[in-house]
Formats: C-alpha cells, structure tokens, sequence
C-alpha cells in the first residue's frame, strides 16, 4: 500500500480530485482538479509547485567517491565541480542502459544520486574496492520541484541564495524560512525551474512558504499529468515508457544503448575503464541500429482523416504512453511512437519515437498510425529535432 510523502499534508488538501497513482510506493497526485489544464497553463505561463519525493535518492561519500561515480556512470562525473550537477545515464556490461537521473556534487567528497529506479544494490555491488560509504537517503529528504517563468521571482522572495548568479544546472546551499535546504537549478519541464530539497522533518515549512510567496505570482500545485505534457514538449525521455531498464527486459531487443535514446552526448568514452566502455566505444564506431526522434504530425492530414468518418479531430486529453507503430513511406515498419501529447503552447501534436537511424534525419516525413472508429489508419509525421519547446530563459 503506497505511504505519504513529506509534504502529504499538504497535498492531500489540495487534491481535490482524489486522483492519485503509486509512483515508487508513495501516493502522488495525477492532478489536483479534475483536469490538468489550470496545472498545465501554470507551468508555462506562472509557475507550478510539484512533489517529486519519490524519486530515489542515494548519497555517495568518501576519498574515492568521484573515481567510484565515474567508473559506473558514462559521464566523468570527476570533472564536476563542486556546486554542479549532470544529467546522465548508467549501463550494464554491455553498453545497455540501466537507468538515467541526475548527479549532484555536495562537497568535495560527497555527491547525491537521483534516480528513477531503486539503485542501491547495485550501487553497492559496484563499490567494493572504493572507499566510499552509500546511504539510500530518500526517506531522509522531501524535494520539491518549482518550474516556470515566475519560479525565480518566488524563490528570491523566500530564499537567501543569489539566484540571478545560479547557472542551470548548478546548485547552491540555502536558507528558505530558516530551513537549511539545497536549491538547484534543474527539473523535468523544459522551463525556467529549480528543485529545492530539504530534511523531511522541515518539509512542510518549505511547502508552505513557496506557496505564500507565490501566490502574487499565481502559482499552483502541479501533478504527474501536467508534468508529463511538459517533458514530452521538452523531448525528455522517461525509463519504463521511451525505454526500459535493461534489468527489466525480457528480451535483447527491448534493450538500449546511451545512443539510441537519444543521451549519446553525455558518454565520455575516452578516458579511465567504466562499466559498458568497450561496447559503446564498439557500438560508436559501427554506428547505432535505433535512434531517438520528435516526431509532428501532419495537422491537415489528421483532419482529414477524421473528417472521412464525419468528425472532428479527436485526441488524448493528456499524455499518451502506449506504443504507436511507426512506418516509412513505402509501409515498412521502422520503429514506434512511445510517448506523445497535444502541446496547447505550441499548437502541434508531437510525439517521442525510437526508429531505425537511417530514417531519424529532421524532416523525414514517416507514417504513424492512427486509429479512427476502430480503423487503424495512417497520417504522416515529420522528423523533428527535440526539444520541440525550448524558451531561452530555461537556461539564461
């Protein structure tokens, strides 16, 4: 049976759907009116509060904490600064990615893992002859992710840290109401947003005062559903929906590499011995079957599709993440649609897909299905380089 997060309390109130789901065993809000669209809008235009506790959280110490993170992970995570954080991913023996997330360096000998997926076993196996100590601490912590354009101007209200000279994807320590907390620049929107994370015990003082300071700003509390429009815009891939854990698969060919889903760029291949090195350096030089894409549908053809039955286009209300087969334009398959939306800032119907890297260049027009009044039918789609919304401020 799923448990409250720290900040349960409060969004417990605030649901006024009772719409939840399990994430990681904890109760966390889908939305918190009946539809996402007010949680949705704030996003993009004001600025949403969302509760990302579940995610697991494990911190690294030692003398040989960074040659440890560094031989388990694909990115060198011995270049980072202190203050810095990387998004990266970690494979198996193979090159095949066993999860993604996100690394924070604390202090010269202390880092926090963020991930999708439990993590300490393996972790722990991989550290045997490291001097470093790992504690699963994401019982200790609530983290709250505050995204959009006005997330800033809340924060500077509330908090002592000096956010005009916070980089993205930087972090900083922090008062905010008194409470020692550690504030980064990061998230999973594609916009302007930090992450605040604080000891459990001080999670509801935090809450409450990033409500209080938000409300000139009209923020409001944020669920899963409108998040996940938000980081399909952004092209963000998610474990178990655009890829799956190679712990989980059943079979070879549901397995990935950093390459074919689209995080090739964060693997450092030239340097000290890592786990999945040599498969990579192989897969790199051979080049990839898969490769990750943005797709668009064709507008005016998926209206005249529907218009054949006598309808009006008809679309998911929120994100879909059920497998769409994908075609080129002879019919053959090439790959599949995993996770898609209607994006209301950008006008468009996007979709992420993994296919074959011979038809992954931007502008090649596929074909994906579309189903009609039970008719599985086709519309064409184009190529598109993610993020499909990408506003300068996320970065400025």
């Amino acid at each position: 049976m799923p448990i409250g997060t720290p900040f349960h309390a409060r969004t417990s109130e605030l649901c006024t759907s009772l719409f939840y789901k399990d994430w990681a065993g904890y109760y966390t809000v889908c939305s918190y009116d009946t539809g996402h669209e007010r949680e949705y809008y704030a996003l993009r235009n004001a600025a949403g509060l969302i509760d990302v506790s579940p995610l697991f959280k494990y911190d690294v110490s030692g003398k040989d904490a960074a040659e440890f993170l560094s031989r388990v992970m694909a990115k060198d995570v011995s270049k980072l600064k202190v203050g810095q954080c990387a998004y990266l991913c970690w494979c198996d023996d193979h090159g095949k990615v066993l999860d993604d997330g996100t690394v924070f360096r604390l202090d010269d000998t202390h880092y926090r893992v963020a991930a999708a997926e439990p993590t300490y076993s393996w972790l722990t196996r991989q550290s045997r002859r490291f001097d470093v100590s790992i504690e699963d601490s994401t019982t200790r912590f609530g983290t709250l992710s505050l995204q959009g354009p006005k997330s800033r101007d809340i924060l500077k209200k509330v908090s002592d840290a000096d956010l005009d000279e916070l980089p993205y994807f930087e972090m900083t320590k922090a008062k905010l109401e008194d409470v020692d907390v550690v504030i980064s620049r990061t998230g999973y929107t594609g916009d302007l947003g930090y992450e605040v994370w604080v000891e459990r015990d001080q999670a509801l003082k935090v809450y409450d005062a990033i409500m209080a300071a938000g409300r000139d700003f009209r923020i409001q509390p944020v669920g899963l559903d409108a998040m996940d429009i938000a980081r399909i815009e952004a092209g963000y891939i998610m474990n178990g929906v655009d890829y799956h854990s190679a712990n989980s698969c059943l079979i070879e060919s549901r397995k990935s590499s950093p390459y074919e889903i689209g995080l090739g760029w964060s693997v450092d291949l030239d340097r000290a011995p890592f786990i999945g090195q040599a498969a990579l350096k192989a897969e790199k030089a051979r080049g990839s079957e898969w490769a990750s894409v943005g797709l668009v549908y064709d507008w005016s053809a998926f209206e005249r599709l529907f218009d054949e039955f006598g309808l009006p286009p008809q679309l998911p209300g929120g994100a879909w993440r059920t497998p769409i087969p994908v075609y080129d334009e002879k019919g053959k398959q090439v790959g599949q649609a995993t996770s898609g939306a209607w994006s209301a800032i950008l006008k468009d119907n996007l979709a992420l897909a993994t296919v074959k890297s011979a038809c992954a260049k931007p502008g090649t027009v596929l074909q994906i299905e579309v189903t009609v009044e039970y008719e599985r039918r086709r519309v064409p789609a184009i190529v598109t380089k993610t993020p499909f919304f990408d506003p300068p401020r996320k970065k400025a």
